[in-house]
């Protein structure tokens, strides 16, 4: 594969598995593999609308225009400086939906859920003022975490899920560092960061 290739595959990859995909896989686990799975269709739907459009699809479409705005790329909005905007746009999408759900007096798990997607976005946007932490393996990190909370919450296997998100985690880090976007401490301590956020958050919180 040339290195054209390679470049346009790794940003295709960057695209695709945004860290803002973290509440929607985590809600998607909970209606399959816990007592969730007893709710009707019609309420799964309405659920997992909420969540994609609060969580996923609005906070996309707020940053691109605030990247069009601004006259960027993807590439330069990826600029350390030019992060704090994209970060706070994410967190108030994400405790939007977070209010909602409460309001809606939806199962806790969801909620918990959002808890750790605010938590990572909001510890990403600190550690940014200095450092540039990968967001993309953070929110994978806090998929693989939840998992595994989840596992032994409600006592089902996540092996097969567990290995997904690590070959994920693996091709989306690797793509970061291909775009030149992060480096390899940036990428691993991301994945570790939300990984243990997305544990402990839902066991304790």
């Amino acid at each position: 594969m040339s290195e054209k290739n390679i470049i346009l595959t790794a940003r295709i990859v960057s695209l695709l598995f945004t860290p803002f995909y973290l509440p929607l896989i985590g809600v998607l686990a909970l209606l399959f593999f816990s007592y969730l799975s007893l709710f009707p269709w019609q309420v799964k739907v309405v659920i997992l609308a909420l969540i994609y459009l609060s969580t996923l699809l609005l906070p996309t479409f707020l940053i691109h225009l605030y990247r069009k705005y601004q006259g960027w790329t993807p590439l330069q909005m990826g600029l350390k400086e030019r992060r704090m905007v994209p970060y706070i746009i994410s967190i108030l999408c994400y405790f939007g939906c977070y209010y909602v759900v409460n309001i809606c007096h939806m199962p806790h798990p969801i909620s918990s859920i959002l808890v750790v997607a605010v938590l990572i976005q909001v510890l990403c946007a600190i550690i940014n003022v200095w450092w540039k932490i990968s967001t993309h393996t953070t929110g994978l990190g806090g998929v693989a975490g939840s998992l595994l909370a989840f596992a032994a919450m409600f006592n089902f296997d996540p092996t097969w899920w567990l290995c997904l998100v690590l070959l994920l985690a693996g091709m989306v880090g690797s793509s970061r560092m291909i775009l030149r976007q992060h480096t390899l401490p940036q990428v691993v301590t991301g994945f570790f960061l939300g990984l243990l956020c997305g544990f402990f958050v839902i066991i304790f919180v």
